[in-house]
């Protein structure tokens, strides 16, 4: 169990890494990952919707899909949260790029 979980951080915070770089497969793959639970990660519809908001944003076609179909699954409230956090990580990122 603890190497799953060792190997699911690994994913994320590579993936992560390569998405503030302005990797949009990086983001797509994100999203891919917390709506599925693929490479151990936990389901986390909220965290699937910011990704694909994120890589749908940066021009990814099948991410607008995945977004919508995820949507569907959501409440009002929890696709706020999620447009929410993906502005915060934006913010955040554009902060990082102009310090760098």
């Amino acid at each position: 169990m603890a190497h799953s979980l060792k190997s699911a951080a690994f994913l994320i915070e590579s993936r992560i890494a390569d998405a503030a770089g302005g990797d949009v497969q990086a983001l797509f793959e994100l999203g891919v990952a917390y709506s599925t639970g693929s490479g151990g990660i936990a389901v986390d519809l909220v965290e699937a919707h910011k990704w694909f908001n994120l890589a749908a944003l940066n021009g990814s076609g099948p991410a607008q899909e995945c977004r919508a179909e995820i949507a569907d699954e959501m409440s009002a409230r929890e696709i706020a949260e999620a447009q929410r956090q993906a502005r915060a990580w934006l913010s955040e990122i554009g902060h990082y790029r102009r310090v760098a």
